[in-house]
């Protein structure tokens, strides 16, 4: 059963506590077959397990947020140990760095998609984080304008359901 408290992603946009918000979904839809590098956002209810922010840029948008340093990077090499999960640099593997020139990344829900084991092959960092325009897809996230994006993690607590229809 839904509760207004979870984060639902459907074709009208994202719901949460009574209000619609306008967002975007990967490059290739919404799948119940997620791979890595597919583009697509996975469908079903993922937890929001972390919040990550740039404390030179924004001040702590939650008390349980964590900052993104430098050295941040999740990894998405599937052969890897550490295969989606958030990893330091130096890092050989093939990875994404959490610490971006623009602002996409500022802050990030991170959802507990293929995570904990994580299953070679199967999708790495399905984040919710901030659109980089109206209209424009991911790479298998969820994106949001930045003031709603903020708006929703001063009300979000870990656990707090993504739901994707």
């Amino acid at each position: 059963m839904r509760s207004p408290a979870d984060l639902v992603v459907g074709p009208g946009g994202l719901d949460f506590l009574g209000r619609r918000y306008p967002c975007v979904v990967g490059r290739g839809g919404v799948t119940d077959t997620k791979r890595e590098g597919d583009g697509a956002t996975p469908r079903g209810t993922h937890r929001i397990v972390g919040m990550l922010y740039r404390p030179d840029r924004i001040p702590p948008p939650a008390p349980w947020a964590e900052p993104i340093g430098p050295g941040d990077l999740w990894s998405d090499e599937a052969q890897d140990a550490a295969y989606n999960s958030h990893v330091r640099a130096p890092y050989p593997c093939s990875h994404e760095t959490l610490r971006r020139a623009d602002p996409l990344y500022d802050l990030v829900l991170v959802t507990d998609w293929n995570y904990d084991p994580a299953i070679p092959g199967l999708g790495s960092a399905i984040f919710v984080h901030q659109w980089r325009r109206p209209g424009y897809p991911t790479e298998g996230c969820v994106a949001l304008r930045r003031r709603d994006l903020h708006e929703i993690a001063a009300r979000v607590l870990p656990g707090t359901r993504l739901i994707v229809l």
